[in-house]
């Protein structure tokens, strides 16, 4: 079967409309504003490898990647408790 070609301009395009509808369902679901929630999206691990085209997580949808993001909040918080206590 042949590889699918595609351009990296269409594949940035992809990316930034998962991205963008990503962070309206981050948004949603914690009650902050996208603005926000797009400057924290871009700097995480899920952002960042989102943007490594080698990662082709820009396969999946953007539900996946919302509750990925989340997820990557939820570690983060567990961290800091744990060093807390």
């Amino acid at each position: 079967m042949a590889e699918l070609s595609i351009s990296k301009e269409r594949l940035n395009y992809t990316i930034d409309l998962l991205v963008t509808m990503a962070v309206e369902e981050i948004s949603s679901f914690i009650g902050k504003d996208s603005k926000e929630v797009l400057v924290d999206f871009l700097a995480s691990k899920t952002g960042k490898a989102l943007y490594d085209d080698t990662t082709k997580l820009w396969w999946t949808g953007p539900s996946y990647l919302a509750e990925m993001y989340l997820e990557e909040l939820a570690m983060k918080r567990k961290c800091i408790w744990r060093s807390l206590l």
